[in-house]
């Protein structure tokens, strides 16, 4: 007898906690073994790319400061979150091991949801720097300090810990006497709750206060921010320094781009329309992948501290190896 047929005998005779889940993950897709060499290249090339950002953070003590505080948070945010779902979903797919226990399915769950929001967050601590920065800039070096960053950080960090914690635990408490196929290409939190034969309720309403704790109170903030920002460039006379305050804020404005408009597209065409499981799951996949992978990328070209950084570092080499 098969884990579904077993689950479903035992349907109103006792709680039903599976040994596993099977994600179903990508299904007839032609060549899609080159999506998964892609993704490879990108974690690849996302461990590189933040690890070296993380490297020039710590090692130049010009960019000790609370901004880049902010983006060593992000960086160590995206290498984490790549780290906590790219290489499983490597081993479930590519080597046709889609089965998971049922613990290392929440716990799968927990990290690859956790180190999204952080991630989401952390563009809003980026926002308000910007704002002090632009609105307040005779009080930026008062306020915006590495206690009070640091203090912002760890707030967020306890926070969305909590609360994702307190989704998994929501999703613990449910009986699975159904099937135990996850439409997914990893543990997420919708796909695997709507499994559950008991009271989802409690489930749906966290997934709705998640969107708005993750998606929505952020991009608020973040817009709010930039509405505050321009009222206040507005009243500057000149218009260089207009632009000069404006090119600061450019990388910031990009990484926002890149994280919230693909999950706005997807949950906004989702329940707009019918999309393919493989179309939403690929989309899915790029939007969890692709902003880690940019991130350090926009740092180290379009901002000016990191690049003459590097060309410190670029020159200390050369006067090592000259010795």
């Amino acid at each position: 007898m098969g884990t579904e047929d077993k689950a479903t005998t035992m349907f109103n005779n006792t709680f039903v906690r599976p040994e596993k889940f099977y994600l179903s993950g990508f299904s007839n897709i032609p060549h899609i073994r080159y999506f998964y060499a892609f993704l490879c290249l990108v974690y690849i090339m996302t461990v590189l790319g933040n690890g070296f950002l993380l490297s020039l953070i710590s090692l130049v003590k010009t960019l000790h400061t609370p901004k880049y505080m902010i983006v060593f948070n992000m960086a160590l945010t995206d290498l984490c979150g790549s780290t906590a779902l790219i290489p499983k979903l490597l081993d479930t797919f590519l080597f046709d091991r889609r089965y998971i226990l049922y613990d290392a399915c929440l716990s799968y769950m927990f990290f690859v949801m956790f180190f999204a929001s952080v991630q989401s967050w952390t563009l809003v601590t980026m926002a308000y720097d910007r704002l002090i920065a632009i609105c307040f800039p005779l009080r930026y070096h008062n306020i915006v300090t590495e206690t009070s960053v640091a203090a912002i950080l760890l707030f967020v960090w306890i926070f969305l810990v909590s609360v994702i914690t307190t989704m998994v635990r929501l999703v613990n408490r449910l009986s699975f006497c159904r099937s135990l196929v996850v439409n997914s290409f990893f543990c997420d939190h919708g796909p695997v709750y709507r499994l559950a034969c008991n009271d989802t309720s409690l489930n749906y309403n966290m997934a709705s206060a998640l969107i708005t704790i993750l998606i929505i109170i952020p991009l608020i903030f973040i817009i709010a921010t930039y509405v505050c920002i321009f009222i206040a460039l507005s009243r500057t006379t000149s218009r260089k320094e207009q632009i000069r305050a404006l090119k600061t804020c450019t990388s910031h404005l990009i990484l926002v781009v890149i994280f919230f408009l693909p999950i706005g597209i997807t949950n906004i065409a989702t329940r707009a329309s019918y999309i393919h499981p493989n179309a939403r799951m690929i989309n899915s996949t790029l939007t969890h992948t692709i902003p880690a992978l940019l991130d350090p990328i926009i740092y180290a070209l379009k901002t000016e501290e990191v690049m003459n950084a590097v060309k410190k570092i670029e020159i200390k080499c050369l006067e090592n190896l000259s010795i």
